[in-house]
């Protein structure tokens, strides 16, 4: 369980809420906000939601990403622990192989629309070999220590159009990425890559 015990500010933090006469409003967003365990109107958020953005860090290795896929890919799997399995992607591994040397992991569920939401979730993240259930190579698991609402009023509300092609279905089948065809690339593919010659 996270600690709330210990602030979410650090000093540089300090200094700009101080520079701007903000420390009030982050003490009362800290202390009203900040949640340590998923509500149930953030668990339905969550496994609803078709994408989120996923941030991670070590040393000079800075990494802010895009994950998406089918409604119910990522699973709230306990009171702060929410998992995802790993999709087939360029096998660079930037986000996921900053975990393996630092755990720490932020994350930004969004919501467009008439009534958009916004939600972020930070903690320790570890990586469980597989494969899932649903035949992927691994389950991203992370347990949140901080988790808070956050103003969505700067969220656009878009149209919504069809789900990506890319998407794995049941059997974890998906379109092939035009990327995967390309004279350079083509031949440095994974040996089971599932859109492989």
């Amino acid at each position: 369980m996270p600690d709330q015990s210990t602030s979410m500010y650090h000093d540089g933090h300090r200094e700009l809420q101080d520079k701007f006469d903000g420390r009030r409003m982050a003490d009362a967003l800290e202390k009203h906000r900040r949640l340590s365990e998923f509500r149930e109107q953030d668990i339905g958020f969550i496994e609803n939601v078709e994408f989120f953005f996923i941030a991670t860090a070590y040393g000079q290795s800075v990494d802010c990403s895009f994950r998406g896929g089918a409604p119910g890919f990522v699973r709230v799997t306990g009171p702060a622990r929410l998992e995802w399995s790993d999709f087939d992607g360029n096998s660079m591994y930037r986000s996921l192989g900053n975990v393996l040397k630092s755990s720490r992991i932020g994350l930004l569920f969004i919501e467009f629309g008439a009534k958009p939401r916004r939600l972020r979730v930070n903690g320790s993240c570890a990586l469980v070999d597989g494969p899932t259930p649903d035949g992927h190579k691994m389950t991203v698991r992370v347990d949140a220590d901080e988790i808070f609402p956050n103003c969505p009023r700067y969220i656009p509300d878009l149209t919504k159009a069809a789900a990506s092609p890319f998407i794995p279905d049941g059997t974890g089948a998906s379109a092939k990425p035009d990327w995967k065809n390309a004279d350079d690339l083509r031949e440095s593919l994974p040996e089971n890559d599932p859109h492989g010659a």
